[in-house]
């Protein structure tokens, strides 16, 4: 289980998180809302060390992540798929995989056997560039990526973003599956509120870097997440 308590995020003298707290447990999806510019992606860097939160705590599976670097929580299970995809355009589909060995022991050091199962179009395209492939197969391979590290904790920071409906429903069926394993805890961050009521088992709103609402996304809380992240 991920545990956030109270968590504070300054960038210099501004603050961007005020006493954010979300649990995500394995088995299980907990979902991140909220409008642009509130804090979501601040919360997501925060967690896995690429910004220092200065203040609450942070703990993985019981320990505290305090002030590991990056490198380290990925070591420890944590898989981040960070908005834009930031896949590396020169290298190809099966090099950009391959770079997720990095964070693995070299006895563990293959492709997980489900990968093309959850994103055939891959298997297909191991020699062609990154850069090369469509924004929707992009965003697939930033998540196959992840999972080659085989995490015990799936970030996803809107994996949904600027992706063709087909591709959201594959991804969607994907983060099914993944739940399903009982294998990993998924926290996605979202601003699809109908991908995210349909996936999520908690949902928590982000509103100037605050939360102003959490629970089921399926129950009551259904009209005031639309009332939040109306425009």
């Amino acid at each position: 289980m991920l545990e956030a308590e109270r968590i504070d995020l300054h960038y210099g003298a501004a603050q961007a998180l005020w006493g954010v707290s979300l649990t995500a447990e394995t088995g299980k999806v907990t979902c991140v809302l909220g409008r642009n510019g509130v804090g979501k992606s601040s919360l997501l860097r925060g967690i896995v060390g690429h910004h220092p939160i200065s203040g609450g705590t942070l703990r993985w599976e019981g320990e505290d992540l305090g002030t590991l670097p990056p490198f380290e929580r990925a070591r420890r299970g944590i898989a981040y798929v960070p908005q834009g995809r930031e896949i590396f355009p020169l290298l190809t589909v099966c090099e950009n995989l391959q770079t997720g060995f990095a964070a693995l022991p070299r006895n563990q050091r293959s492709m997980p056997g489900t990968l093309f199962e959850l994103f055939p179009v891959l298997e297909q395209m191991m020699d062609r560039r990154g850069g090369d492939l469509s924004g929707g197969q992009q965003q697939q391979l930033a998540i196959a990526r992840a999972l080659v590290t085989r995490p015990r904790l799936l970030i996803l920071d809107e994996p949904t973003e600027g992706i063709q409906p087909s591709i959201i429903k594959d991804i969607g069926n994907a983060i099914r599956f993944l739940r399903s394993t009982g294998e990993m805890a998924i926290l996605l961050v979202e601003q699809y509120l109908e991908f995210a009521q349909e996936l999520a088992d908690t949902v928590l709103v982000l509103d100037r870097g605050r939360v102003v609402a959490s629970g089921d996304p399926r129950g009551a809380l259904g009209a005031e997440l639309e009332r939040h992240m109306a425009v």
